[in-house]
């Protein structure tokens, strides 16, 4: 009898040889998983918000592809040759930020892309992997935990980014930027004293960075504050969207059946306010299955950050996990109410490119952290 048990639970030959191709390729099935479901999700929703057009889905498709390519080739890439890397990807990325500056695309009033025809480039994009790798890779080569002194370096690597992406004007990602540096400093051993002392510097310093906003940035935080001070002008974005999320209900109005975006009530549906969509469509229940999607990501995230094999490999997933999360917080928040209106896409589910094949790469990385992990130690 025991002998037929075992071999009963003995597993089959064909599946030993699927794990080693997937292991061969350097993909994580279970984070691949995830982000499959999620980027279908965001398909079926793109098809609703776009008003049924097949164009629009076709597009997000393509871009979708570049991404999964994106993601496989960077994680087909050792940590160690990334880390070797991580200075030129900065400073490429820099680089990038002062030209565009200089001869960037003018669009909706910013200066943020190059017109590359096909696509627009984004360079603030690719700091999103600068900032992030270089902090990794200079935390690595010091003793931990953060001291003054390596602070002092690892300021500026952050803030030279961010000033020049918030001079663009992109202020959402500039914050985006900070959060991927912050979260390094965070997880090398950054202490709560400094982290309030420089939270209290912030505040202190809010009126003179009230001054340095644009107008349309202080007309954002004011709409937040009372959005029906001008329900017809800047307050009409978010009380549209408050509007198509509570009308959702429990289960939603169905698929395809939204009013606030098919009557085009609701601006920028298939992009920025894309979850408000979600909520009219499916309602409470289907929301929460889309943002528990978006945890399932972040949990396998920080299980590859947990089970990293040095300090560059740990940081770098953990900050990269950390920005994905804000980046659906952030976009979450602001179409629920609860943070002002920023230009943050929802990831994988808005429409849009460079954003993107960004988030994919990042993705990559960790599959290249976790995969090349287990060939290691197996």
């Amino acid at each position: 009898m025991l002998n037929i048990l075992k071999s009963k639970l003995k597993k089959p030959a064909h599946d030993v040889r699927y794990r080693t191709i997937w292991q061969y390729l350097h993909i994580d099935v279970t984070l691949f998983s995830f982000v499959l479901l999620l980027s279908a999700a965001g398909l079926f929703i793109l098809f609703s918000a776009s008003g049924r057009q097949l164009h629009t889905l076709e597009l997000q498709s393509a871009r979708l592809l570049v991404a999964f390519i994106a993601m496989f080739f960077l994680a087909q890439i050792p940590p160690v040759t990334l880390q070797r890397s991580a200075p030129w990807v900065y400073g490429i990325g820099l680089l990038l930020l002062i030209v565009v500056l200089i001869i960037g695309h003018i669009g909706k009033g910013a200066q943020r892309w190059f017109n590359l025809g096909i696509i627009h480039l984004q360079p603030s994009e690719l700091m999103k992997l600068g900032i992030p790798l270089l902090l990794s890779w200079y935390c690595h080569k010091i003793r931990l935990p953060i001291t003054p002194k390596s602070l002092a370096v690892a300021i500026p690597i952050i803030a030279v980014p961010v000033l020049l992406t918030a001079k663009q004007p992109d202020l959402a990602t500039a914050i985006l930027l900070a959060i991927a540096g912050g979260s390094v400093l965070f997880l090398a051993g950054l202490t709560w004293r400094t982290i309030l002392s420089t939270l209290a510097l912030l505040a202190a310093c809010v009126p003179l960075l009230w001054y340095a906003l644009h107008d349309y940035q202080r007309n954002r935080v004011l709409t937040f504050l009372n959005p029906e001070h001008d329900p017809l002008g800047k307050g009409y974005h978010i009380i549209q969207s408050k509007i198509a999320i509570g009308s959702g209900g429990l289960f939603g109005k169905g698929w395809l059946n939204g009013t606030q975006s098919n009557l085009q009530f609701l601006p920028e549906h298939s992009t920025d306010f894309i979850f408000a969509v979600c909520g009219e469509e499916f309602g409470f229940v289907g929301s929460t299955i889309l943002i528990l999607l978006f945890m399932l990501v972040v949990y396998r995230g920080f299980y590859i950050t947990l089970h990293a094999q040095d300090t560059f490999s740990r940081l770098l997933a953990g900050s990269i996990t950390f920005t994905f999360f804000f980046s659906f917080f952030i976009n979450m928040g602001m179409v629920t109410g609860i943070l002002p209106v920023a230009g943050v896409p929802l990831p994988l589910v808005s429409y849009g490119g460079s954003s993107m094949v960004t988030i994919m790469a990042s993705f990559g990385i960790l599959m290249s952290i976790q995969t090349h992990r287990k060939l290691v130690t197996t």
